[in-house]
Order: structure tokens, then sequence, then C-alpha cells
């Protein structure tokens, strides 16, 4: 795996988080026949929040980015997208185990949401989030803390 670093996002890395939005989603919301070029990106710009938001770079250079913003009772972890270029390389397993690891330290549930048939369900199940609920469009997803989901194991075999 090549090496990569999260810095915080500042207000400059909005249209490259923009841009990276409409490659990566382009083919799922295609498929479910809700592309359209100007909205992709819009929802991200309104969206956009850098102080919940990493940049993520291999090589010193911008090469993803993912927010994790604070509800009352969760956290969701939004805006997660990697270039083509990175996928593949366990770059994004890596960037979700830490931020996982941040989530289990703080005692924090996580929630998310990924486009029906969309690949990336496969790597967040099996980082352990579960299915909360679907719609025609989205999947809802939840990770409860390591904490948390220690004591129902312990319930269910004890």
């Amino acid at each position: 795996m090549e090496d990569w670093e999260l810095r915080p996002a500042g207000p400059a890395d909005v249209d490259e988080a923009a841009e990276l939005r409409a490659v990566v989603l382009r083919g799922d919301l295609e498929r479910l026949g809700r592309f359209d070029e100007s909205r992709v990106r819009t929802r991200l710009r309104d969206g956009f929040v850098p102080a919940y938001t990493r940049v993520i770079e291999v090589g010193g250079v911008f090469a993803g980015c993912v927010a994790v913003r604070p509800e009352a009772d969760a956290h969701w972890l939004e805006h997660f997208y990697l270039a083509p270029h990175v996928q593949g390389r366990g770059i994004g397993s890596a960037v979700l185990g830490r931020l996982l690891g941040e989530a289990d330290r703080g005692s924090v549930r996580l929630r998310l949401n990924v486009l029906q048939g969309s690949a990336a369900r496969r790597l967040y199940e099996r980082h352990g989030f579960v299915v909360e609920r679907e719609d025609a469009v989205d999947v809802f997803l939840v990770r409860e803390p390591a904490a948390r989901r220690g004591r129902r194991t312990e319930r269910l075999s004890g």
C-alpha cells in the first residue's frame, strides 16, 4: 500500500472535492437514472464544512476526502471519495480503519448512506456496518462503537 496522509480540509479544497465526487459517483448515479452534472457538485459544495472534513493525500497530492459530521446520537461519515487511480490499493480501508478507531475510542456510533448497488457497501459491511434502512436510491448503514458491539455479543451469548 502506498503512503497516505490525512490533513484538515480548508475552504480551498471544496472545488477539488466536488469534482472528485462527480467522477466517483457518476457510474452509480447514471445506473440509478439520477446523474446531473451540476447537482452532483452542488450537493458537495452545499454540505462542505472544512471543520468536519479531511483531505486524503497520496504522495503529497490530493487523492480524496472524507467528512465526519457530529449529530446528537451519532456521527455521519460523509463525502468519502478516493480518486479512481488510487482505488483498490487498500487506502480506503486504511483510512476507514483510522476513522473507526477514532470513533471507538470516543464511543461514537457512526452512520452513513451509500447508493443502492454501490461497491462501497461491501467495504462498510466488512468493517462492521449493518443496514439500518433503505429506499429505492440509498442504503443507510450504522456501526456501533466496539464497546457497545461487545456488550451486545455478551448479552446474546450469556
